[in-house]
């Protein structure tokens, strides 16, 4: 079945066709053309006012917005974003007349350290408030410049893109008959990027000087590590809004090489599958890949996780999927290994907290994990989660009665006879077998009560 992005291009006029400069590849029939005559040049591009647009108030108030909307940690100075319109009052004007005059110098980012499932550290920068606005405002301006050149199969930090839309393309692929897949991973992309070839790439299209310097003074501000100022030569810091569009501009080199040579791919950041109908043409595929982002992007592969599998040994932003004919997705190993962990954190029977905080916090994590995992077929897996989840409850519960009146005492509530409660009461078994044994006493319908939500019931519905 062709998507409805085909079937769009199917109908664009034979006018619009002849302005486009370049060739689609035989690999892409049908699909919207990657190179940059996709969409006429915008005319702003070839103007010097950019940073005047950047400063106009319905841009500034919309990245206002945005920003308050977003919240996060303040910077290195302080500053909360319930204090940004304060601030705003009272520094607005100096900082306005330095950007004109292009002497503005951005703070350094307040370094901090993400535990990885996987293990080991993600380190992300968070510039401060007045800092994330200019960021915000100068994205909502620069994003309708390169955007509407990249890729059809860039999928990530786009308007209207998203995480699923790059799952079902890479599913339509699995079902094209490109069962083999280049799975590769870029080692520590946002840490390794180049500022020169960064820079140049944005003044392909960006031609005021005062945006272009603005940027490489994100790009070199520094990091604030235990209060010493370490110097960034390289990368850009993870934790400002322009970090995306950034990386996407850098990476678009590599989409447009991958749609040169006729390559079925699909990326999200720097998570970027290319889909062959056999491991030689992979392995093919993967030498020459390395060669071009190495040698042309000065990035790093990662070696150790990069692989030409079959597509269901792997893992693409939380999913994997079936053998069969029809890809069906699902969810990935990792993906259920870390929900679990997750969920044990959340009803760690040593942590004291009462029963309506635990369920409001798991509440919370339940229905946010299962909007974004919804795509995947875990009709099953939903079900076995609720159980296992309503037993690690019990269990928190018979830890929090601790002394043999209390536990007899809400037995009897419950409506256990005494003679089960006071055995049940005294029993040496820990609260783990326990929780198996009060299966009856706290049954589906008295945690519906008392507000837990059901990921199966969510699921059916979302589904």
């Amino acid at each position: 079945m062709r998507s409805s992005e085909e079937q769009r291009q199917q109908n664009i006029s034979q006018e619009s066709l002849r302005q486009r400069e370049a060739v689609k590849p035989s690999g892409y029939a049908g699909a919207p053309s990657s190179s940059p005559a996709q969409v006429a040049p915008s005319s702003r591009e070839a103007e010097n006012d950019l940073l005047e647009k950047m400063l106009e108030g319905n841009n500034l108030r919309l990245a206002y917005k945005r920003v308050i909307q977003n919240g996060g940690a303040p910077g290195v100075d302080g500053v909360t974003v319930a204090e940004l319109q304060a601030y705003l009052k009272t520094h607005w004007e100096t900082v306005k007349t330095e950007l004109l005059a292009g002497a503005y110098r951005p703070a350094p980012v307040k370094r901090v350290e993400i535990p990885k499932p996987g293990g080991g550290v993600r380190l992300l920068g968070i510039p401060t408030v007045m800092d994330r606005l200019l960021q915000q405002a100068l994205l909502q301006v620069m994003n309708p410049i390169f955007d509407a050149h990249f890729s059809w199969y860039s999928y990530g930090f786009r308007p209207g893109k998203r995480a699923h839309d790059a799952v079902r393309q890479a599913q339509r692929n699995i079902q094209s008959g490109l069962r083999w897949v280049v799975d590769m991973d870029l080692e520590k992309f946002f840490d390794r990027v180049n500022h020169d070839m960064l820079m140049a790439r944005v003044a392909r299209k960006v031609t005021d000087k005062r945006v272009l310097k603005l940027i490489r003074g994100y790009l070199n501000a520094g990091v604030m590590v235990d209060g010493a100022l370490e110097r960034t030569e390289e990368g850009t810091p993870q934790g400002g809004p322009l970090s995306p569009l950034l990386a996407n501009i850098l990476l678009d080199d590599l989409d447009k090489e991958l749609t040169k040579r006729g390559l079925r791919f699909v990326r999200y950041a720097d998570d970027c599958n290319i889909f062959v109908a056999s491991r030689r043409a992979g392995e093919r595929v993967m030498e020459s890949v390395i060669r071009f982002v190495e040698g042309k992007l000065k990035l790093k592969v990662n070696r150790d996780k990069s692989a030409v599998d079959r597509p269901w040994n792997r893992k693409f932003l939380g999913f994997s999927f079936l053998s069969n004919k029809q890809a069906t997705v699902r969810l990935a190993p990792k993906t259920i290994s870390r929900f679990k962990e997750k969920i044990r954190e959340l009803t760690n029977r040593t942590r004291s907290m009462s029963m309506e905080d635990r369920i409001t916090r798991l509440n919370r994590y339940l229905m946010g994990w299962i909007g974004y995992f919804r795509l995947a077929s875990a009709k099953k897996h939903c079900e076995k989660f609720d159980g296992w989840i309503r037993r690690r409850l019990r269990m928190c519960l018979w830890k929090q009665w601790k002394r043999v009146r209390t536990r007899i005492r809400e037995l009897r509530a419950l409506g256990v006879p005494d003679w089960v409660a006071f055995m049940m009461a005294n029993s040496r078994r820990g609260a783990w077998e326990m929780s198996r044994n009060t299966n009856n006493a706290l049954p589906t319908s008295y945690w519906e009560v008392n507000g837990l939500k059901s990921l199966l019931s969510r699921y059916l519905e979302l589904c």
